[in-house]
């Protein structure tokens, strides 16, 4: 059985992401090999098979990990007991700022997205649904409560601010003039003046 550390003492599994996910910005998923990998990870490939059984395991567990860290944010935004123009606010400037802080993952995959077979694209679309659903929860509660305005669907209302969230990765420079909080801020700000009622 594989070693759950080696060398440095980092986890292995952690070792693999983190080398797949430098490796797959610098050079694209479709460039980077299995050997490439292992090598920049300082494991076996005997390693990355024990924890991933394939390069493709590792392409859609980047994406996973930060998808599972924003549901869980948005999981305790959604259930705390706050106004829901201040949960969907949270939530809003929330998923703005841990892409940005995982802004490699994001780009690797949704530029990589179509290397996933259709059972594991199914899968990570299915758990982006569940995430999106939440979301729009809160702005139909809003909606009923007449908070927001109910003249644009919510799922329009999604839409439109996760295409927004989706492209960050197209212009967001980690030395252009705003930090991430302030674009989450924006962005979270522009998205509650279109609920208005």
């Amino acid at each position: 059985m594989a070693r759950t550390t080696e060398g440095n003492g980092a986890p292995v599994p952690q070792r693999l992401l983190a080398a797949a996910t430098r490796l797959f910005a610098e050079q694209g998923y479709d460039r980077t090999s299995v050997q490439e990998i292992v090598e920049a990870a300082g494991v076996t490939k005997g390693a990355l098979y024990h924890y991933f059984g394939s390069k493709e395991d590792l392409l859609q567990e980047v994406y996973a990990r930060v998808l599972r860290l924003q549901q869980e944010r948005l999981d305790a935004f959604a259930e705390a007991d706050a106004p829901v123009e201040q949960r969907l606010r949270d939530a809003a400037a929330d998923v703005v700022v841990t892409t940005i802080d995982n802004l490699d993952d994001a780009s690797i995959f949704f530029r990589s997205m179509h290397h996933l077979s259709p059972e594991k694209n199914k899968q990570v679309r299915t758990e982006r649904r569940r995430y999106h659903e939440r979301f729009r929860a809160l702005i139909e509660e809003g909606q009923r409560a007449g908070v927001f305005s109910d003249a644009t669907p919510a799922d329009l209302v999604v839409d439109y601010h996760f295409g927004s969230v989706h492209h960050l990765s197209t212009w967001y420079r980690p030395d252009g003039p705003l930090t991430p909080q302030q674009v989450a801020d924006h962005l979270a700000d522009l998205l509650l003046r279109a609920l208005r009622p």
